[in-house]
């Protein structure tokens, strides 16, 4: 039988070593969405994943999907690709937009798993300064985007999506290209999968990364690279 801590009140996890193996990561349940007990999971390598009809669910999986940041596999053919469309790249300019739409779109049979109160908790998050996003545009179309949670110099990536070839692969060259300049190490991606393991995210002992992740959650940006602006994707290439 499956036993599970449920959250009250307090703002307090158990530990994320104790997550059972099966389901892969389920540690608690119940608690709420408030930036401060999400700021918390995140510092402590748990994060939420639940649909529509179900409780609030905290997960921290075992192995962990890392992205390290010298491990991003730029392609030839993306390089060129960036060098020559007419796509430009933008953070924190649509953060709402790109979060809606990776709302929209369905990861499995059951759909979405960014509810109504996911969006909302995230979109106050935004506004606290502790989720970001880049967007890739085409004119005045977005055609690409992620959005993640910054925990020190860790980004805790949550959901990316594209509309049209290669944007959410420039969006995530954008992110690594502004990450190494702060001498971060890895992007948290929770769980690989074939389109993140082509990109270049492996998989770590949970024990591993939640080493890395208090390590790099103590450390700080040197200037607010969040400011709302407008990239120059080459300087990456």
């Amino acid at each position: 039988m499956l036993t599970l801590t449920k959250l009250n009140q307090q703002l307090v996890f158990p530990p994320a070593d104790i997550a059972h193996s099966d389901p892969n990561g389920l540690l608690a349940f119940g608690g709420d969405l408030s930036s401060k007990r999400l700021l918390l999971a995140y510092s402590s390598g748990i994060f939420p994943w639940f649909s529509h009809d179900e409780p609030i669910m905290w997960w921290s999986p075992d192995p962990r999907g890392i992205l390290p940041l010298d491990n991003f596999k730029c392609s030839k053919s993306l390089k060129k690709f960036a060098r020559n469309c007419d796509y430009h790249i933008t953070i924190n300019t649509a953060f709402n937009q790109v979060i809606d739409i990776c709302a929209t779109i369905p990861r499995n049979a059951s759909g979405t798993w960014i509810t109504d109160d996911m969006l909302n908790a995230y979109k106050n998050l935004h506004q606290l300064g502790h989720a970001h996003s880049v967007e890739v545009w085409s004119e005045n179309d977005l055609v690409g985007g992620l959005y993640g949670i910054i925990v020190g110099k860790v980004f805790c990536g949550e959901s990316m999506f594209h509309k049209a070839t290669n944007a959410s692969k420039l969006a995530m060259l954008s992110l690594v290209g502004i990450l190494k300049s702060q001498a971060a190490e890895f992007i948290d991606c929770q769980m690989q999968n074939s389109h993140l393991a082509s990109l270049g995210c492996i998989e770590v002992p949970r024990a591993q990364f939640l080493s890395m992740l208090a390590e790099q959650s103590q450390q700080t940006f040197e200037y607010d690279v969040w400011q709302p602006q407008t990239l120059n994707i080459t300087q990456w290439l």
